[in-house]
């Protein structure tokens, strides 16, 4: 599980790569590692640190395609929309780690997946190749026996890149910002208190479905002739959240960080038009 998730963060923070159409191979694999601080979950003022592997995969068939924008299929021939695979993860917590959860049940690890609509709002030139609505539409499911549904999970966002930022040759920024909702399940699942857990410094709540705040995800990333380096930095706001006064939040304002180097050890003879 440690593994699926610092593998979907990693690919989340890859947003390097180049934009315009050139001959690449047909595919690209490799692995690496990864050094990650994430919360327990949001709003936690506990973290968790994780030194993980992750994959490194490029796929540019005619139909499928593997890459910084994720696992798509071309559905239809539309250079504005992409139909893409949408995927997330939340590691297991043990509440008695978390003071505000103490004495309640564990959080289960989590995974997440759906369907994603890309559109392309504006199409430029130069450093600044386009701007992107994302539209992830996400099921969640615990991981551990006995298995449930958590919850669907909608967070749409604005992707841009900046390429050879800062005029540092071959690093590309890549922004990514937008509101959360979620379903009273999902949002039950982290911020809820049965009564029966409820103490003289935490009282019983009922979370209900709605907005859960916001993020900012900013990454730094640059491809070299056979390793991928990367690095992101997330800013998550809870304020506004319909769950913002559960006991369970600790903090509605915090950063997560990440980096990650994968080494390119295999790639096909086969070459390939790609953007």
């Amino acid at each position: 599980m440690k593994q699926i998730h610092a593998g979907l963060i990693a690919l989340a923070a890859a947003l390097g790569g180049l934009c315009h159409a050139e001959q690449a191979p047909l595919w690209e694999a490799g692995a690496g590692v990864a050094a990650l601080s994430l919360p327990a979950y949001r709003g936690s003022d506990k973290n968790h640190y994780f030194i993980l592997p992750v994959p490194y995969f490029v796929y540019n068939g005619d139909f499928l395609k593997a890459d910084r924008q994720g696992v798509r299929g071309q559905l239809f021939d539309n250079d504005r929309i992409d139909l893409n695979i949408s995927a997330s993860a939340s590691p297991p917590t043990k509440s008695d780690d978390v003071p505000a959860r103490y004495g309640m049940p564990n959080l289960q690890p989590t995974i997440e997946f759906g369907p994603e609509a890309d559109i392309t709002l504006w199409r430029g030139a130069g450093n600044i190749p386009f701007l992107k609505l994302r539209l992830p539409v996400r099921e969640a499911f615990t991981v551990t026996a006995p298995r449930r549904d958590v919850g669907t999970i909608f967070s749409p966002n604005l992707n841009a890149d900046i390429n050879d930022v800062f005029g540092l040759n071959g690093w590309t920024l890549g922004v990514v910002t937008g509101p959360i909702f979620a379903t009273k399940k999902q949002n039950a699942y982290f911020y809820s208190v049965a009564p029966q857990y409820a103490t003289a410094t935490r009282r019983a709540y009922d979370a209900r479905g709605g907005y859960g705040g916001a993020q900012m995800l900013l990454s730094l990333s640059k491809r070299f002739d056979k390793a991928w380096v990367g690095a992101y930095l997330r800013q998550d706001t809870l304020h506004g959240a319909v769950y913002a006064d559960s006991p369970l939040v600790a903090q509605r304002s915090y950063t997560s960080a990440g980096v990650a180097i994968s080494w390119i050890f295999g790639k096909s003879s086969t070459m390939v038009d790609v953007k």
